[in-house]
């Protein structure tokens, strides 16, 4: 039983000896998978260092995009401002729009009437002065003060 204890204390030991270096073998694949995630992390924010000759070029490049882009817009605002006429051309190609007010105005007939009795008296209507507001401040236009 003595020799059974010991073999099987030796086996134990050797098998629990195996298990500590898987364990140790996936920490350390895990820790070295983590450090290469972090390094290619820190490469995707690290980019191009910024010198004066590669933000001149850039600039360059981004200029030229910029006006490019300005043209195409000009293009086609004539090509749109072409479709469409002024109000002067308007009115010089499409005659029937000369006579269109006179038209309204005789469909509309004289709808419009006034009591012209209400302006007859206006001697009783109490009008302030202008020489009683304080705040009346009169502009000479035909005096000549630059002289």
């Amino acid at each position: 039983m003595v020799m059974i204890f010991t073999l099987v204390s030796a086996v134990q030991e050797k098998l629990n000896e195996i298990v500590d270096q898987i364990k140790n073998r996936r920490e350390e694949e895990l820790k070295q998978k983590e450090k290469e995630a972090e390094e290619a992390e820190k490469q995707c924010f690290h980019g191009t260092p910024v010198t004066i000759e590669n933000f001149l070029s850039w600039k360059a490049k981004f200029d030229a995009e910029l006006l490019e882009i300005k043209r195409k817009r000009m293009k086609e605002e004539e090509q749109a401002g072409k479709n469409k006429l002024s109000g002067k051309q308007l009115f010089e190609t499409d005659h029937n729009l000369d006579t269109s007010d006179i038209q309204f105005l005789e469909e509309a007939g004289n709808s419009v009437e006034v009591d012209e009795s209400l302006f007859q008296e206006m001697d009783d209507l109490e009008l302030e002065d202008e020489d009683d507001d304080p705040d009346y401040n009169p502009v000479d236009l035909g005096s000549d003060s630059a002289e």
